[in-house]
């Protein structure tokens, strides 16, 4: 039952899918944000029947690591967003992320609306300009085709797993660097 003085839910959403390398570690960054109501980690813009995820790491499917953002735009903006997913990885390498290294690492902006798109194009047309990265920015920015949710021992990996390995070298360092940098977008 729900408490009467409680908030009410936001009049509108948004979706917004982003591949940052490991979902794992970009799904443990963004469930900290403000404003984002719910993330699921799946696989987008790759072949048109549901992939598992042994067949994802192949590198055949066509698919990329992603998460799925659902957020209140008037809780956070999609360059709010945005500026998140640029600070906790590189977008200068071309399918890879650290020593995660496949096509299904790519580093990707999967837009549902054309606000959207601009917002991404402008801010990595900004940041070239700005020479923020060492390297040319490789991140690909397109709309979001074919999206399946990964497989449920994927979902939450970081909330259920904190002492895993992969988790406390990658993934714990990322959400730390979020809370950092982006205190003023932090539900803490």
């Amino acid at each position: 039952m729900s408490d009467a003085t409680s908030s009410s839910p936001p009049t509108s959403t948004a979706v917004l899918v982003l591949g940052g390398g490991c979902f794992w570690c970009t799904e443990a960054v963004f469930k900290e944000v403000r404003g984002v109501l719910d993330v699921e980690s799946g696989y987008s813009n790759g072949q048109a029947t549901p992939p598992s995820y042994e067949a994802v790491c192949t590198g055949h499917t066509g698919c990329v690591e992603v998460v799925r953002l659902v957020y209140d735009p008037a809780q956070v903006s999609t360059r709010e967003l945005l500026e998140v997913f640029f600070t906790i990885h590189d977008p200068t390498t071309l399918n890879r992320q650290g020593h995660d290294v496949g096509t299904q690492y790519r580093s990707g902006i999967y837009y549902t609306t054309p606000e959207q798109r601009e917002v991404a194009e402008a801010m990595i047309r900004e940041m070239s300009q700005d020479k923020l990265f060492d390297a040319p920015i490789v991140t690909e920015v397109l709309p979001l085709a074919h999206y399946w949710p990964a497989e449920d021992y994927h979902q939450d990996f970081f909330e259920k797993h904190p002492n895993q390995g992969y988790c406390l070298a990658v993934a714990a360092p990322k959400v730390a660097k979020f809370r950092r940098t982006f205190s003023r977008l932090s539900r803490a």
